[in-house]
């Protein structure tokens, strides 16, 4: 993979801004994987079957939710829950986004490939250990993006982060059978090998804030740093907040007022459309989407439908496509979010035609 296309505008003067917004990333980064996510994904692996969900879209319940209360009531408290569980993917998405920010804006630092394999490999590699679902992976996107990262290569992590973390791959080939678990990783590998011709490659246009170069002297120049990544910090979250509070609420709705999964619903097409838009949409956090559809897999969900739901529950959600389509444009967003959910459908069908037990 040549890298003859990597834009690049070194600048001796930039060198210790460039490395300190470095340190913070990594800093955060490792932080990140050492304190919470891996010992988090590795307890969930462990649990193995007797992994356990706390509602319809959280793994944590800070407030309880029963089917007495009224649906306002429940649609609020899932929304509470679903903030609570992703709240850890936000501590480091945040302040990680920023320092890219920070990083990329004043150049310096390779941003694409010139050809769209490379920059999908690039992503997809860059994502898969990241440990971030698509929600937490959005403020990542939006912050590369905002420095002048290539698209493909930013959608490409975004989805390769909750579809092939190497913990929740393993989980998926753990609980399901063989056929499913290779489902689950052939459908987001079919939707990056469609990447280039869902997604157009932008031109490269800095939005993000960079470090000004009037300061001299090591004080001021550590000052301007500061202020210009808590400058891009706030940016990122006013960005990020308002898509995400929405997300809670979309996906609060659907989980409480959608008629809840039952064990006898009958397998049909339209079943599994609209499952696979449902899936394609839901925000789930991290390796819920394995563990949802073990749950209902085991409580004698129609196998057709688990299928859909364990394929289309993790590249995207509602809160990513929405972020990219009001960062891109939403023909993209349509393009992405109907691939996936069409993948789905396939899956859900090929079940129905070719049983896997």
């Amino acid at each position: 993979m040549s890298t003859t296309g990597f834009t690049v505008s070194t600048s001796s003067r930039r060198w210790l801004e460039v490395w300190l917004a470095a340190l913070i990333a990594v800093g955060v980064l490792v932080t990140f994987w050492s304190q919470q996510r891996y010992p988090s994904l590795l307890k969930k692996l462990h649990a193995g079957a007797a992994v356990k969900v706390a509602g319809p879209i959280s793994f944590d319940a800070l407030l309880k939710v029963t089917p007495t209360m009224p649906a306002p009531t429940r649609v609020m408290r899932t929304s509470v829950n679903w903030l609570y569980t992703n709240r850890f993917g936000m501590y480091f998405a945040l302040p990680f986004g920023a320092a890219m920010m920070t990083l990329l804006a004043g150049g310096g630092v390779p941003k694409r490939f010139n050809s769209a394999a490379g920059n999908v490999l690039c992503g997809a590699v860059a994502g898969a250990p990241m440990g971030v679902c698509a929600n937490c992976a959005t403020p990542l996107g939006q912050s590369l993006l905002a420095s002048g990262a290539s698209t493909r290569l930013t959608v490409a992590g975004m989805i390769s982060s909750p579809s092939f973390n190497p913990v929740v791959v393993a989980m998926a080939f753990v609980l399901f059978p063989l056929p499913l678990a290779a489902m689950r990783v052939v459908v987001p590998t079919l939707l990056l090998i469609g990447l280039p011709l869902l997604v157009r490659e932008n031109k490269v246009v800095v939005s993000s804030i960079g470090v000004s170069m009037e300061a001299e002297g090591l004080g001021p120049r550590l000052i301007a740093l500061c202020r210009t990544y808590l400058r891009n910090l706030l940016r990122l979250c006013v960005l990020t907040l308002p898509w995400m509070l929405l997300a809670a609420l979309f996906g609060a709705l659907a989980a409480e007022l959608i008629p809840a999964y039952g064990t006898h619903v009958p397998v049909s097409v339209g079943g599994v459309v609209l499952v696979a838009i449902l899936g394609t949409l839901l925000p789930v956090p991290m390796a819920l989407d394995v563990a949802l559809a073990y749950v209902l897999y085991r409580a004698g969900v129609p196998t057709p439908y688990v299928a859909v739901l364990l394929c289309t529950l993790g590249p995207v959600s509602v809160y990513s496509l929405s972020a990219l389509g009001k960062q891109l444009d939403w023909r993209t967003s349509l393009r992405l979010g109907g691939a996936v959910a069409l993948l789905g459908c396939v899956v859900g069908f090929v079940v129905m035609r070719f049983p896997i037990l």
